[in-house]
C-alpha cells in the first residue's frame, strides 16, 4: 500500500526532519551521479525531493508517482514535472532513461516484481537505477511517524537479489540516515555530524536506509505466453507548445480519485 502524497509532502517540505533527511539523501545519490548533464532522469514513487538538482542540467527529469499514492504539481515555482502513472505501465518508452531513482516506491509496492520488470523496461541497457529502501535494521524502518515505517524494510542482501533477478549487475551501494527519526533541535542539530560519522564507521547495520545503485545489464524476463505490447509515451511529458491545449492536470481538474495537489515546497 503507497502511502498519501499530502503526507510525504508535509514530512519532507514542511517537517526538519524530513528536510534533514531529504538532504542526507540527496547528497548520497550526488556521490553516485556527480553530473547528469544530457541525460534523462526519471524518480518513482516520491522521488522529486531528491531530483531537484537534476533539473539544472539533466535534458528532462520526470517525477512519476503511484496513482495509489496521489500526485502533486513539482517544482512549485516552475513547469510541472510529475505525472500520476499505474504502477507497472508508466508512460514511458522502452529504453528511453538513463537515471531511474526509486523512493517510497518499492517497499510499499505490492508487486515488487513487476514493478522492477518496467523499471528495466524503461532504462537503456547501461542505464543507471538507485534504489533507496528501509534498513530492515535500521532504526527509521521501526518508527511509524516517518515514510520509512511503512512497508517492507529490505536487507542488503534483499535488495541486490531484486536487482539481480530483473537483469541489473549491482554496482556499489551505501546508506543514510544515522541520525535518530525524532522531530527535536536538540537531535537535529547533531543531524549531519551523525551523519558523516555514520558514512565512517558501520554504514549497513546503522543508517536508517540503504542506497544500491545497479546498471541494466540485459531485459528483465517476462512471463512465457503473453503478448506484451510496446507502450508509447504519452503527450504530456512533451512540452507544450505555446497557445496548445493545457493537459487537464497542469489545470488543477481532477480524474476519478486521483489526488492531484500543489507542492508547497
Amino acid at each position: 500500500m503507497h502511502q498519501d502524497v499530502c503526507f510525504l509532502r508535509d514530512f519532507y517540505y514542511t517537517s526538519a526532519l524530513g528536510r534533514a533527511a531529504q538532504k542526507a539523501m540527496r547528497d548520497r545519490l550526488t556521490a553516485f551521479w556527480p553530473s547528469v548533464a544530457g541525460l534523462s532522469v526519471a524518480g518513482f514513487g516520491f522521488a522529486a525531493p531528491l531530483l531537484r538538482p537534476c533539473l539544472q542540467d539533466a535534458r528532462r527529469v520526470i517525477a512519476l508517482m503511484p496513482a495509489q499514492q496521489g500526485v502533486m504539481h513539482w517544482p512549485a515555482e516552475a513547469a510541472n514535472h510529475s505525472v500520476l502513472v499505474e504502477e507497472t505501465n508508466w508512460p514511458l518508452a522502452s529504453d528511453s532513461i538513463d537515471r531511474l531513482v526509486v523512493l517510497h516506491g518499492v517497499e510499499t509496492s505490492e508487486r515488487p516484481a513487476a514493478l522492477m520488470a518496467e523499471a528495466a523496461r524503461v532504462l537503456k541497457i547501461g542505464a543507471k537505477v538507485v534504489l533507496i529502501l528501509p534498513n530492515r535494521s535500521g532504526l527509521w524502518a521501526r518508527r511509524d511517524g516517518t515514510p520509512f515505517g511503512l512497508g517492507r524494510p529490505y536487507s542488503l542482501g534483499q535488495v541486490e537479489t531484486l536487482l539481480v533477478e530483473h537483469g541489473f549487475a549491482v554496482d556499489s551501494h551505501s546508506a543514510a540516515l544515522f541520525f535518530p527519526p525524532r522531530d527535536r533541535a536538540s537531535w537535529l542539530r547533531w543531524a549531519m555530524m551523525l551523519e558523516n560519522m555514520g558514512q565512517k564507521l558501520s554504514r549497513y547495520h546503522a543508517g536508517g536506509v540503504l542506497l544500491v545503485e545497479a546498471t541494466r545489464v540485459a531485459d528483465a524476463p517476462r512471463p512465457s505466453g503473453l503478448n506484451v505490447r510496446e507502450r508509447k509515451p504519452l503527450r504530456i511529458l512533451d512540452p507544450v507548445r505555446a497557445g496548445g491545449t493545457q493537459p487537464a492536470w497542469r489545470k488543477g481538474q481532477r480524474h476519478g480519485a486521483a489526488r492531484h495537489i500543489r507542492n508547497t515546497g
